[in-house]
């Protein structure tokens, strides 16, 4: 075993460390969306039926969806449910999808999240240090909402890290691919579809 074979297995239980946060956090913050539905019947409803509303509603809205857009991104990434055109990538030789997953999060993903947190922590510091408030009447502090930007995208950096951690091990032989025979949401959406018209 060569000294790149050591590193990586000394290297995947940190990426299974990283990976059980990730999935923990994106299966209780995806609830989110739920509690998001519901405080938005509820203040349409109050809307339509008192001809009342009020503005911290309405953002507490996009607060939630702003939590589940941006904290379950690692677990969508970790889950293989990132965008990709998985007509061409299932085309390719495995060797070569697996080539441009490390490229890509070795020179486009690690070097995006790294500009974020560096331009999001300052934008969230100097939103807390004045206590930032919404321009709408009744509206919600703007620092909470600041804060997840440097958040989502420090979780996405190790997140990226840990998927380096793995293709590489998978392209060394050292693990199996875990979404070698996994199939797409959408492909499994067309699928379903198509035997539903033959039906």
């Amino acid at each position: 075993m060569g000294f790149l074979d050591g590193l990586l297995k000394s290297l995947l239980p940190l990426s299974r460390g990283i990976d059980a946060i990730n999935a923990w956090l994106g299966r209780h913050l995806s609830w989110l969306i739920l509690l998001a539905v519901i405080v938005s019947a509820g203040n349409a409803t109050i809307r339509k039926i008192f001809d009342m509303s009020s503005n911290s509603w309405l953002e507490l809205q996009w607060v939630l969806f702003g939590v589940v857009f941006l904290l379950c991104s690692p677990w969508t990434l970790m889950s293989n449910e990132h965008i990709r055109i998985d007509i061409l990538n299932n085309l390719m030789p495995r060797w070569l999808r697996g080539t441009i997953d490390l490229v890509g999060h070795a020179f486009f993903l690690l070097p995006l999240t790294v500009v974020m947190i560096i331009t999001g922590l300052p934008f969230f510091l100097r939103s807390y240090e004045i206590n930032e408030q919404s321009g709408n009447a009744g509206g919600l502090p703007l620092w909470p909402s600041k804060g997840l930007i440097p958040l989502a995208f420090t979780l996405l950096f190790i997140q990226a890290i840990s998927e380096l951690i793995k293709r590489a091990s998978i392209m060394r032989g050292l693990i199996p691919d875990p979404h070698e025979s996994q199939q797409s949401t959408l492909e499994a959406e067309v699928e379903h579809i198509v035997e539903a018209i033959k039906k």
